[in-house]
């Protein structure tokens, strides 16, 4: 079975401007997004390349700087690469019917390791912990995603204890604009461009 087959499924692309999407090959240096997606209630999406799909999941008060808070993250299912650029509105009456905005994006490291080698990271998911270190635009560094529920699958997403560390910073609150556009999530909904 596709992976992707979860994803359209649940979508009408003659409704949604979201892209239906196709699998591709790896790259050298493979890339991370995470979009603010104000659906039912405001999350983030948080979305590693793996497989050739982005591997997803919806954290509730988005990535933390700060190593000593655990941010929950409930996976959803894999997204096409392309999902990595979109940014708009899904109507209403779609599923995810709401504003996103690309807030990050950039590309990854897997730091995952057993006995020194490299585990990859699909592999890694399987078994419920990978460790990662992003290169994007607001969010650098380690990351760690480790399952602690399997029965329904729940994650957390932590900073790891690095020099990107930084406790006293709340980007979530701080930077409200995408780095694709340099709209909010307000100036999205209402279509409006970059200049107004």
């Amino acid at each position: 079975m596709d992976t992707l087959d979860d994803y359209r499924g649940k979508r009408d692309f003659s409704r949604t401007p979201e892209p239906p999407g196709e699998r591709v090959d790896a790259r050298d240096r493979p890339i991370f997004v995470i979009q603010k997606h104000d659906a039912t209630t405001l999350h983030y999406d948080f979305r590693l390349e793996a497989g050739g799909v982005l591997k997803s999941w919806a954290v509730p008060k988005g990535p933390s700087t700060d190593p000593k808070e655990k941010r929950l993250a409930i996976p959803t299912e894999d997204h096409p690469l392309g999902y990595a650029s979109f940014e708009g509105v899904i109507p209403e009456g779609s599923y995810g019917a709401g504003t996103v905005m690309v807030w990050d994006r950039g590309t990854y490291r897997n730091l995952t390791r057993k006995g020194g080698q490299e585990v990859a990271v699909t592999e890694a998911l399987g078994r419920g912990h990978v460790s990662v270190w992003l290169e994007g635009e607001k969010i650098r560094g380690g990351y760690a995603l480790t399952r602690f529920r399997a029965r329904d699958e729940a994650w957390l997403l932590v900073k790891k204890d690095d020099a990107e560390a930084a406790p006293g910073r709340d980007l979530v609150a701080t930077e409200t604009r995408s780095v694709v556009s340099g709209r909010t999530l307000a100036e999205i909904a209402a279509g409006r461009d970059e200049h107004g």
